[in-house]
């Protein structure tokens, strides 16, 4: 039994790395990175039990064109979201953020009502509003890169850390 051939091919590409191309279209690896966030466990409390609240500290990148690993505050990327009761089976967007646009006063005009500046500085946030525990007891927070990458973390409630 010989090796699957998507095995053969990729060492194949690795072993020719100075032969291929290296624009976004010609890549054959794709970037892989792992969003870093701080799970807090609130002091405050509502009528089911604790409070948690996410932040997105950033975004760590390995680009396979350079080798390198590239790091991204939380305030430098397109899009974040949270599921606040992640089942491992579906991602449900719970909070959506977009920490990197301009489109806020497009969006506002569009919109044609009055909005309280807190509302866009908080969608354009890095922290996430506070939230009750759900049935599962994990959160998972997907960022979207600057290729359109979905780069995803998963965390237990059990592992929050206290408010200090």
């Amino acid at each position: 039994m010989g090796l699957p051939a998507t095995y053969v091919q990729a060492t194949m590409d690795l072993l020719m790395e100075d032969h291929l191309k290296t624009t976004r279209a010609s890549q054959i690896f794709a970037v892989t990175g792992s969003p870093d966030v701080s799970l807090i466990k609130l002091k405050r409390k509502n009528g089911n039990g604790p409070l948690y609240r996410v932040e997105l500290l950033g975004l760590d990148v390995f680009d396979p064109v350079t080798m390198q690993n590239d790091h991204r505050k939380g305030d430098d990327v397109p899009a974040w979201f949270l599921d606040t009761d992640y089942d491992e089976l579906v991602f449900h967007v719970s909070q959506a953020f977009f920490p990197r646009t301009s489109a806020w006063d497009n969006l506002k005009r569009a919109l044609k009502g009055t909005y309280d500046d807190s509302v866009w500085e908080h969608l354009a946030g890095t922290v996430s509003e506070p939230f009750s525990a759900g049935d599962h007891k994990k959160i998972a927070v997907k960022v979207i890169d600057d290729r359109g990458n979905e780069l995803m973390v998963v965390k237990s409630l059990d592992d929050a850390e206290r408010e200090r």
